[in-house]
């Protein structure tokens, strides 16, 4: 049997677009493992190109892989949390400034409608975090997010110590087992792991 079979996944998809294609292919292990993955791409993955690719890169990628449109606004999100969609809800790539919203409880996109959604069901959000500012002003969330119940961590460390010493990177190659530790209401350990 697949290690996910079964298990109803949102992916919830902010825009750090440099790491896209890392997490379309963490998306496509949930996918081998049997996981349904219904993905939620945030407004500015949807409006801007850049030169790792644009807004139909992202929908024709995620699309293909988990055979399903993805949602891209507040009100097709809003239902998943009183009609209880997810076992578990996945923010991938989870950016600093999405981290500062849920930590802050701004809710203002899809994805932190997802977020907000899933915690008021007592249900586990996984963070894949990517930025290179959590060392820095974006700490105190981290911090906060980190004693949160029902919110785990895909395992991270700083990706370029020497020349990004405040960034911190998500080991995405760990999506699959930190997402069947949170369905356990377990963190996946070691949380911090490092690079290279």
């Amino acid at each position: 049997m697949k290690r996910l079979e079964g298990v109803r996944v949102g992916l919830a998809m902010a825009a750090s677009h440099c790491n896209m294609g890392r997490a379309l292919e963490a998306v496509g292990g949930l996918v081998a493992e049997g996981a349904t993955v219904t993905p939620i791409l945030s407004a500015n993955l949807l409006r801007e190109t850049t030169r790792f690719g644009g807004p139909d890169d992202w929908v024709e990628g995620v699309t293909r892989i988990t055979g399903r449109t993805p949602l891209t606004s507040v009100p097709e999100v809003e239902p998943s949390g009183p009609q209880h969609w997810f076992d578990v809800l996945l923010v991938m790539p989870c950016t600093g400034n999405t981290v500062a919203k849920i930590a802050n409880a701004i809710n203002d996109s899809p994805v932190t409608m997802a977020v907000k959604a899933q915690l008021r069901n007592g249900r586990p959000v996984v963070l894949s975090i990517t930025s290179n500012d959590l060392l820095g002003l974006n700490a105190i969330n981290l911090g906060r997010l980190l004693a949160v119940r029902n919110i785990y961590f895909v395992p991270f460390g700083q990706d370029d110590p020497v020349g990004k010493p405040r960034s911190l990177d998500a080991h995405m190659e760990l999506v699959v087992p930190t997402v069947e530790a949170a369905l356990r209401g377990e963190q996946l350990q070691p949380l911090l792991v490092p690079w290279g």
